[in-house]
């Protein structure tokens, strides 16, 4: 049986959910985030070197990254599921989409996310000024219109039609559930942006979105 070590409010929320809309069976083994530093236990090294979720076993086989993991759980147990057919737009959106979410959508929400950190961390009283000026300067000069225009563009791709990929859920949309629910937690995405809103009631409103959050506990970036 597939076994997904899950840490709490983390990527791997994506994986339940996949197996969820999916069918197949699958444990959880939970870890927590030290609530200080928000890393995850030492404990999770000893199932991938780096330390890190999501991760799964299948037997022999272990494997991390999200969107390895997508791709894997796809290839073995999707019969064709929750992927456009080869060769379509839509098929050319759904492949788009399944690495924006990490490769251009999460990078300007991690950089937020430390640079918010450096303004509240405790620093020396002589250097508070310095350390908080650069990260302002950080934040107000790329970081957020960064974020600004990648907001926008989720709207206006979402303009005619429900899901990314085109009409029909995928596993394009499973992917971008974890930046897009980021950016409403903790970037300002707001209703202002009323398709973006839109869409993340209808992925909250899926059967197995609410099966995977009973399955992983505590999931506070819906918080």
């Amino acid at each position: 049986m597939i076994v997904v070590h899950h840490l709490n409010n983390s990527r791997s929320q994506r994986v339940l959910w996949l197996l969820e809309e999916l069918g197949v069976p699958y444990e959880v083994r939970r870890y927590q985030r030290d609530p200080n530093t928000m890393l995850a236990p030492a404990e999770l090294r000893a199932v991938h070197p780096l330390g890190k979720s999501p991760v799964i076993t299948d037997g022999q086989t272990t494997l991390a990254e999200s969107g390895a993991i997508v791709e894997y759980l796809l290839e073995r147990y999707g019969n064709g599921r929750l992927v456009p057919a080869s060769g379509t737009p839509e098929w050319l959106r759904y492949v788009y989409w399944l690495h924006f979410a990490e490769g251009s959508a999460m990078p300007p929400l991690l950089l937020k996310l430390i640079f918010e950190r450096i303004k509240r961390a405790a620093v020396p009283f002589a250097v508070r000024p310095i350390a908080r000026g650069i990260a302002d300067r950080a934040l107000t000069s790329f970081v957020e219109p960064n974020l600004v225009r990648i907001f926008d563009y989720f709207e206006s791709e979402l303009a005619d039609r429900d899901w990314f990929a085109g009409s029909a859920f995928t596993v394009a949309d499973i992917q971008m559930s974890y930046p897009i629910e980021a950016a409403r937690a903790r970037a300002a995405l707001d209703d202002s942006r009323r398709r973006v809103i839109a869409w993340l009631e209808r992925i909250h409103a899926r059967p197995a979105y609410g099966r995977a959050l009973e399955s992983g506990g505590t999931y506070e970036l819906l918080s």
